[in-house]
């Protein structure tokens, strides 16, 4: 039996090549038709899949969402078979995706910890631009029926500024991914911008104001939690981000679990940030991931990742599709535990 349309909004976490895995879950909840798109909040990685999926939907529905998400993916791949940051053949030859026995990456690392950007890039490239200028219509974005919000970190301040629809630009998706130990800061409107992460990865709020879908659906690239304490300088670094990356997220989800518990239902911002209910789609494999291989372009990991996000969708899907519309899947609760 067809469903009857259900808006929902989209949360996409930022992550490198990893968003790759947002890619797969994109693919599959855009088979669904009841699933109707409303709004999409990105950071870095997430930022670039709802600019492809907004753009690749004006063109052609679902199914121009889908083929532009595979393009961008696509010609992110190519760019990549000319870095320096390839695998070795031994991980090759065992199949282990991972950049962590690579010299030059090592190299590179070190690098960043001791070198600005500014003087190892002083021109500040970044051949992402070129794939978002050519990939991505930002006009039709401007236009969409569907709202986008990224976020990137204002340098000066510290605070989140949101980019929506009319003011997208590929400046915009580059400073939502500009981590600042590899890029120079980017500039937009007299202002300099880091990566989105440092405020929100990714943003909730726009959507709870600016939409009337009450049904969000997180992609969840970073852990929030690891059991085993990181004990090498590069697992404590990785660590750090993720907790870094994680913070304002986890505060937007403490207060709309927290508003449930206390909000007035006759307060308007409160009642609706209690009414928001909150899903969430990711798999245990990206916790097992190494951070280095955020960095890894090959096309057989891409695709490897993207099918993996399909698989944890079409999971999503099975266990609580039903519950879509009706209530959270996420347990909201636990996060007020120990505060």
């Amino acid at each position: 039996m067809a469903r009857a349309p259900l808006p929902v909004d989209l949360a996409l976490q930022g992550g490198g090549a990893h968003g790759a895995f947002t890619w797969g879950v994109l693919d599959r909840l855009l088979e669904e038709d009841w699933l109707k798109i409303e709004g999409v909040s990105g950071t870095s990685a997430g930022a670039m899949n709802a600019a492809a999926l907004i753009a690749g939907h004006v063109e052609g529905g679902a199914q121009g969402a889908r083929d532009k998400l595979e393009l961008f993916w696509r010609r992110v791949s190519d760019a990549g078979r000319l870095s320096p940051l390839q695998r070795n053949p031994l991980d090759v030859m065992l199949g282990r995706w991972t950049l962590d026995a690579s010299p030059i990456f090592i190299a590179t690392d070190l690098m960043s910890r001791l070198v600005s950007p500014y003087d190892l890039n002083p021109h500040g490239v970044n051949p992402l631009r070129r794939i978002l200028t050519e990939v991505i219509d930002f006009e039709k974005i401007a236009r969409a029926p569907i709202a986008i919000f990224v976020t990137a970190t204002n340098v000066s301040t510290g605070r989140a500024r949101v980019f929506r629809n009319a003011d997208l630009s590929p400046d915009a998706l580059l400073a939502s991914a500009c981590l600042p130990t590899m890029f120079q800061a980017i500039e937009i409107d007299g202002e300099m911008y880091w990566d989105g992460g440092y405020s929100g990865n990714p943003t909730i709020t726009p959507l709870v104001r600016e939409c009337v879908s009450q049904d969000t659906i997180l992609v969840q690239i970073n852990p929030i939690v690891r059991k085993e304490t990181p004990r090498t300088a590069t697992e404590i670094a990785n660590r750090l981000n993720e907790v870094s990356f994680n913070a304002v997220l986890l505060k937007e989800l403490r207060m709309i679990a927290l508003l449930r518990q206390t909000a007035d239902p006759g307060d308007t911002e409160g009642a609706r940030w209690a009414g928001m209910r909150i899903h969430r789609v990711a798999s245990e494999m990206m916790t097992a991931l190494s951070a280095s291989s955020k960095l890894l372009a090959e096309w057989d990991f891409l695709c490897m990742l993207r099918d993996e996000g399909r698989s944890a969708a079409e999971g999503f899907l099975d266990r609580h599709g039903d519950d879509i519309g009706a209530r959270s899947t996420l347990d909201l609760d636990a996060l007020l535990e120990g505060i």
